[in-house]
């Protein structure tokens, strides 16, 4: 078994992954990174429409030209990267002593006497991981002091959402069909439905009709879109595509190939039978969701938040498990790439502060109010700029999120438009917190109003 020594490594090599590895390298931390394909950019690299970049570049790029930016700092730098490699375990060793040594960059090694080789150095105590891979060329044993979870999620399936009718040939998710279409070059079918209003499906429609498919309609249960305005308007509005809101699919016929499906609308959340119809199509695209891919994750011990399926992390992205850190969308789904580049830099940041042994003083824990579906993180240092993500759970304009402290105001901010799809940021800085009594059992509440 080859055993091989670094000091973080991140597991993933998409969006989240890049940028946390670039941000560890910048703090001089030496890093790897785990990909089970057979190149890096994730996702991204099957996205080839645009609308990527806006708030990272401040330009509109493609997924490629995106993952391309951090992919080309990944090669220049010192950064270990490890393709058609799969993270089978994470282990956790006792804790263990190292060095950090000065002015000649940080090196992994355990104390051990006559080995402190510079004048400046200090003694941290840190726990060790260990993680065990499998690649083409065998088995890797890899030690590390941080692990960085960036795995990204995968879409919810036919199975998850329990449509009746047989198993058709012609059903897929809808980033199945962007990969066959964008990648493999094969157009999965000719009439397509889209179940679901994800911003993938969306996406999808336009793309099924640029390359002469005939898209009859999106079926989307809740009612409103679960995707972007943006595109709503761009992939649907612009091609004159229906809609459907508060419509269930409720049968998939066919046998050998989808033949149509059944769809049946709710008034006030209760299937209206009598009302069903008939959509003919060969092929149904499913968007109903995505999911965090936290299996590894669970098996190393991670507390997951049973609202976002993602690792319970606390005000340094770090899960219950010292020194696993979790970014990206293996963290909970965001709508944009920018905001999982932006999340993941800070995950390398505090991952490098916890290898040079800082901790912060204190932290408060945060909790979901009024018509806020979640918050993330799930604990805030008051001391340092915070960053808190959270997504509504209705539909409303010139909104007020608000942040209560032990139920005492200290802070709101006015939105134009709030919604379920688009995710909201609020930043949270050392002055908010100035006059606050803050207790050790206190509580950061944040609501919709």
């Amino acid at each position: 078994m080859k055993i091989l020594n670094y000091d973080a490594v991140v597991i993933g090599g998409g969006a989240a992954g890049l940028a946390a590895a670039l941000e560890l390298e910048t703090e001089g931390f030496s890093c790897a990174i785990i990909e089970r394909e057979d190149h890096l950019g994730g996702i991204l690299m099957q996205c080839i429409h645009n609308g990527f970049g806006l708030h990272e570049f401040k330009e509109e790029l493609t997924g490629p030209e995106f993952a391309e930016r951090f992919i080309e700092r990944v090669i220049k730098s010192k950064i270990a990267v490890y393709l058609n490699t799969t993270v089978t375990a994470i282990n956790k060793n006792l804790t263990t002593e190292y060095t950090e040594f000065h002015g000649e960059g940080k090196v992994f090694e355990p104390i051990t006497p006559g080995n402190c080789r510079c004048q400046s150095s200090k003694q941290l105590q840190l726990q060790s991981s260990v993680v065990f891979c499998i690649s083409s060329s065998g088995v890797m044993k890899i030690e590390c002091r941080a692990v960085l979870l960036a795995m990204g999620c995968r879409e919810r399936n036919r199975g998850n959402i329990r449509i009746p009718g047989s198993r058709p040939a012609g059903v897929y998710t809808a980033g199945l069909a962007q990969r066959l279409v964008n990648i493999e070059g094969y157009i999965p079918g000719k009439e397509v439905v889209i179940i679901g209003s994800g911003d993938i499906g969306l996406i999808m429609a336009r793309r099924m009709s640029w390359v002469g498919c005939n898209v009859k309609a999106v079926v989307e249960i809740m009612p409103y879109p679960a995707g972007l305005t943006r595109n709503i308007v761009q992939c649907l509005n612009d091609f004159n595509i229906p809609l459907y809101l508060s419509s269930q699919t409720t049968f998939i016929y066919g046998n050998d190939r989808v033949e149509g499906i059944e769809v049946t609308p709710l008034e006030n959340g209760i299937l209206v039978p009598q009302k069903s119809f008939r959509i003919d199509c060969d092929t149904v695209l499913l968007s109903v969701g995505l999911v965090p891919e936290n299996e590894l994750s669970r098996a190393a011990g991670v507390e997951l938040n049973i609202v976002t399926n993602g690792p319970l992390v606390d005000s340094g992205l770090m899960t219950n498990i010292d020194g696993v850190f979790a970014c990206g969308n293996v963290l909970h789904v965001h709508d944009l790439v920018d905001w999982v580049c932006e999340e993941s830099r800070r995950a390398g940041r505090y991952a490098a502060s916890y290898l040079r042994g800082e901790r912060p003083s204190r932290q408060i824990f945060t909790k979901a109010g009024s018509h806020v579906r979640y918050v993330n993180p799930t604990q805030i240092a008051p001391e340092r700029e915070n960053i808190v993500y959270m997504r509504s759970m209705i539909v409303k304009q010139d909104a007020v999120i608000e942040m209560r402290l032990d139920g005492n105001l200290i802070c709101s901010r006015k939105e134009r438009l709030v919604q379920p799809s688009e995710m909201i940021n609020f930043k949270l800085a050392e002055k908010d917190f100035k006059d606050c009594n803050i207790k050790p059992d206190s509580v950061l509440e944040f609501s919709i109003n």
